[in-house]
């Protein structure tokens, strides 16, 4: 599994990177730019370099989720999308607070939350007999924690930056992607030096940190097949920042677009798993749960007619 998910992680990460290089997405139109020497550097670096920090951390983190015996990749995903979708509306709740998100949530985006809730909890607590009992696991609790606090971070700091363009700078969502993007490589690489030399120089422990080092340390004969599979999960990078900074969209509905379609594809994967693999079909609790999410998408659906006729009349769009 972690020799998989190690090669499939580098294969994203150098999809998401070879594309911003490509396209030049790393000149940022900032609203002001701090002279350094002959050097200009955006403002905005100030906390696009924490962001990317945190998406080293949600990167592994992510991955980690997939990897304990027993646990299904359904449940694994429905538990951290259902996190991120709680994180959006507080990050809301805060901005609001703090007068930067001058927009309110609509009824129908709080309800959308209450149904895409409805079907996580579906999946973590309606737990047969031989199910993984994930709030029983220390290491997933503890994963599914620091997964929530990188997160938590990151998403308040899109939409920072998104609700503090000044007058006339435009929101140049590629060129805060492809800055964050260079943070989160540079992290990740050093992430992965201290872990891959933890266990020889520090005696580091854990089936995790071994199998991440035995993996680096050997490549398996199918490396460059599990390269050319994370290409998808890098390409998907992409859409996942940008709806989050969607314009004029609250986080609470960016973060239910983005995190509802994710469930409802796991749902159709296990589907199509089933039928081409003969692994098991979706059971019961996925069904419910992908219910509950259609639910949600039509709320979500009143809620962005509603958005977009009031931007309209705003003149934002």
């Amino acid at each position: 599994q972690i020799d998989y998910m190690v090669f499939n992680t580098i294969g994203g990460t150098l999809t998401a990177l070879g594309i911003v290089i490509a396209r030049r997405w790393y000149r940022l139109r900032s609203n002001r730019y701090i002279k350094l020497g002959s050097l200009a550097i955006p403002q905005e670096m100030y906390y696009i370099v924490p962001s990317g920090f945190m998406t080293a951390i949600i990167i592994p983190t992510t991955t980690l989720m997939y990897t304990f015996q027993g646990m299904s990749v359904m449940v694994a995903m429905v538990i951290m999308r259902a996190s991120v979708i709680i994180i959006s509306r507080v990050v809301d709740s805060v901005q609001i607070a703090q007068g930067i998100l001058k927009k309110k949530v609509y009824i129908e985006e709080n309800i959308a939350v209450v149904f895409a809730l409805l079907a996580a909890s579906v999946k973590v607590f309606w737990v047969k007999e031989g199910d993984f009992a994930f709030i029983e696991n220390t290491a997933a609790v503890s994963i599914l924690v620091s997964y929530i606090i990188a997160y938590s971070i990151r998403i308040y700091i899109m939409n920072y930056y998104k609700n503090t363009r000044a007058q006339g700078v435009p929101l140049d969502n590629q060129g805060f992607f492809g800055l964050e993007q260079f943070a989160a490589c540079f992290f990740i690489v050093v992430i992965s030096v201290v872990v891959y030399y933890g266990k020889p120089l520090f005696g580091w422990e854990g089936v995790q940190v071994t199998q991440f080092h035995d993996a680096l340390g050997s490549f398996s004969e199918n490396w460059g097949w599990a390269v050319l599979s994370g290409t998808a999960f890098g390409i998907v990078a992409f859409y996942s920042v940008f709806i989050f900074m969607f314009k004029g969209r609250t986080a609470t509905f960016a973060g239910l677009v983005n995190r509802l379609t994710s469930l409802t594809a796991g749902t159709f994967a296990t589907l199509l798993s089933a039928i081409l693999l003969a692994t098991h079909y979706p059971n019961l609790q996925d069904w419910l749960s992908l219910a509950f999410i259609l639910i949600a998408v039509g709320f979500l659906t009143v809620a962005e007619k509603k958005r977009a006729a009031e931007l309209i009349a705003k003149k934002e769009i």
